[in-house]
Formats: structure tokens, C-alpha cells, sequence
């Protein structure tokens, strides 16, 4: 695929986005565009910067979780943004990235895009992309929100450690829809417009106006599931999620509400 061009990536950013955009770099490769953003001065209330890479050597997941995808065939992009102040729903802020990047990702024509709570994107059963949400608290200055997400493009026959593909089945990519892809360059502006106009949303209304569409989006729901949360495990069928974000479990006690924890569908013994 083709190599990431800075340039390419800045020119169709325009508006707000681009007044309020501090720093866009591309790396060859890095250790982690999460990890080193939260190492930058952080940027003003209401602006933001852009981390990508080629490659990361040590891209994090959710729960210390590895994020790994081979050099060039994906995205690997970090967005800082500092929000003026904090909301109550703020562990809802993944969800509403995840809605945006799925929104995104059907303008380029792709039906099936789904999510599975909280932070992962899926096709066709198969894991294509995560989101990793880090904060950094500025007492008196606001608050940086550093949203990492990882999206695969074209994996061609890459392989990849069993222990990547649990909760999900098998890892998927964007190319297996059969649509023409912009390059990597294109779909790299067309991400930061998409996920800086979620954080603005989010930050003047919170969840409420994404929960529509991650209820369409919503992989999980119906689905038969176990969460590990900490030393406690829920066993259910998922009832979509609530207006903080949290998600929803069905069981023969009631309702329980999930605000973190590890997912496994019935019958996924990994």
C-alpha cells in the first residue's frame, strides 16, 4: 500500500479542524503514537494534534492488551485533544469515537460495520479495528483526552497470534468488503475530520447524540456474552448500552450495568 504523506493528509483538512489543529506528524515508526503524545505538552482547550504511523513496534490495547498490525497495511493514528471541561459520561467518549469511525468507514460504501462494546470495530464477524481512550488531568487547565485507533486496510495473507483474534472469532480488514479504498493518506484525513467532529459533539452534548447510531452499529446486542469484571463475572445476553455508556446485561437477576470490563461471547472458552 501506499506510504503515508503528510502533506496529502493536511490538504483536505479545512474549517475547524484546521484552525484548531496544533501538530500533525508522521512517523516510520514508533514505539506507541499514544504513549508519545501523552509525553507532548498537551494542547490548548479546544485544539488537538495528530500522531501517525508507518508502524508501531509497541502499539497498546485496551487492558494492556497489544494492538499489532504488520508495517503499511493499516492506519495507525493518535488524536490529543483537551476538552474545557469534564462530563459525567466520559467513559462514553470511546463509544462515540467508534460511532464516528464507523460512520466514516460506511461512506466509503462498506455495509456490515458493526461494534462490540466498548471499544472494537468489526466486519463481517471479523475484528478490522480498536480504539485505546488515555486521559491526562491538567488541574485548572482542562482535560487531554488521547484517543489511539487502529484500523486494518488490506492484510493481505499477514498472519497473526492466536491470542489477537479472542472475543471476536478472526481479524478482519477493510479490502475484504471488495470496495476500492482511497489511499491510506485520504482515509487518514477523512478519519481526524470525522473523530475531531465527534469530540466537539461530544464535548457540547456528551452521548446522547451518538446513542441512535450505536444502536444500529451495536454487534453485541442479543448476543449471548460473559464479562469478566475484576473478581466478578456476569453472565447474559446484551441489552444494548445506556445513556453513559455503560452496557447493558440481561440476566436471571435483572439488569446489571457494566461500566469495564472483558467480553466473551457464549461459548468462547478463550
Amino acid at each position: 500500500m501506499s506510504m503515508l504523506d503528510v502533506d496529502v493528509i493536511r490538504a483536505p483538512i479545512a474549517g475547524q479542524p484546521r484552525k484548531r489543529l496544533d501538530a500533525l506528524e508522521v512517523f516510520q515508526e514508533i514505539e506507541s503514537t499514544n504513549s508519545y503524545l501523552l509525553a507532548e505538552p498537551p494542547p490548548r482547550a479546544g485544539r488537538f494534534r495528530v500522531a501517525l504511523a508507518e508502524h508501531q513496534t509497541a502499539g497498546r490495547g485496551r487492558m494492556d492488551k497489544r494492538w499489532y498490525s504488520p508495517a503499511s497495511t493499516g492506519l495507525c493514528l493518535s488524536i490529543a485533544y483537551t476538552f474545557t471541561h469534564s462530563r459525567a459520561d466520559m467513559a462514553a467518549l470511546t463509544l462515540a469515537t467508534g460511532v464516528s469511525v464507523a460512520n466514516m468507514v460506511e461512506a466509503l460504501g462498506i455495509r456490515g460495520v458493526g461494534l462490540k462494546w466498548p471499544n472494537d470495530l468489526i466486519l463481517d464477524d471479523g475484528k478490522f479495528g480498536g480504539i485505546l481512550t488515555e486521559v491526562r488531568s491538567h488541574p485548572g487547565f482542562g482535560m487531554t483526552t488521547v484517543l489511539g485507533i487502529g484500523l486494518n486496510l488490506d492484510l493481505g495473507k499477514a498472519e497473526f497470534p492466536a491470542s489477537l483474534k479472542r472475543g471476536v472469532g478472526r481479524v478482519g480488514d477493510l479490502a475484504s468488503s471488495g470496495v476500492e479504498l482511497p489511499t491510506r493518506s485520504i482515509l487518514s484525513a477523512r478519519l481526524i475530520g470525522s473523530v475531531f467532529d465527534a469530540l466537539c459533539e461530544f464535548e457540547a452534548g456528551g452521548f446522547l447524540p451518538f446513542a441512535g447510531d450505536y444502536e444500529r452499529y451495536d454487534w453485541l446486542r442479543g448476543k449471548g456474552l460473559t464479562v469478566d469484571c475484576g473478581d466478578e463475572r456476569i453472565m447474559g445476553f446484551a441489552d444494548g448500552v445506556a445513556a453513559d455508556g455503560a452496557l447493558r446485561v440481561r440476566t436471571p437477576a435483572g439488569v446489571a450495568r457494566v461500566r469495564s470490563g472483558t467480553v466473551r461471547l457464549a461459548g468462547d472458552g478463550t
